[in-house]
């Protein structure tokens, strides 16, 4: 498999959930602003939608955006744990908290990179996200229960943007220290070491 990535991007949780499997996968680099790969190819050629993560798997097949990539990492070892099995209510659960980082937490940042948009009303929007998010995680060790899964992997990528917008976890403690559970992680270490 090939893993099409920009530093600093969501491309980060495939990157760190493949790593907790350690399946084997080859990184490709990706240029944001010239939409090059490392190995000189348009990247839109791969992903018309023009953005990072892809994943390219072996048959020739491109999987694009973040949530079905993580989920069907995940359902490539399903022993693993790191998504509850398809079509139980837990992995609807799963696939709600998903759709909640995408929409509400990644989307919801998206505002804050464009320098031109007043950041004010877009980071009290955040504030009320981030409390669902700190109940949640006031409850459980990680998102979902108990056990890491791929929802985990997600939000600490997006919840690592914080720092470019001076965003403290420490208002929300319980999300603060599972931050730093997650950091911990050997397979997070692994990829961002690789996601540079």
């Amino acid at each position: 498999m090939k893993l099409y990535y920009a530093p600093h991007t969501c491309s980060l949780s495939p990157l760190i959930v493949l790593k907790e499997l350690g399946l084997p996968h080859q990184l490709i680099k990706v240029d944001n602003q010239t939409k090059r790969t490392a190995d000189d190819r348009d990247f839109r050629d791969i992903n018309p939608k023009g953005y990072v993560a892809a994943l390219e798997l072996n048959n020739g097949e491109v999987l694009t955006e973040g949530p079905a990539i993580l989920q069907y990492l995940a359902d490539l070892k399903p022993e693993a744990g790191l998504a509850p099995a398809p079509a139980s209510w837990s992995r609807v659960r799963l696939q709600e908290m998903l759709n909640f980082i995408t929409s509400e937490i990644h989307a919801g940042m998206a505002p804050l990179f464009n320098k031109e948009l007043p950041p004010t009303y877009f980071q009290q929007r955040l504030q009320r996200r981030m409390a669902t998010l700190e109940a949640a995680l006031g409850k459980h060790a990680y998102l979902m229960g108990a056990q890491f899964t791929v929802a985990d992997a997600y939000l600490y990528t997006v919840v690592g943007w914080f720092a470019f917008f001076a965003i403290d976890l420490a208002q929300w403690p319980a999300v603060a220290a599972w931050e730093k559970r997650i950091a911990a992680r050997p397979s997070v270490q692994a990829a961002m070491q690789a996601h540079v």
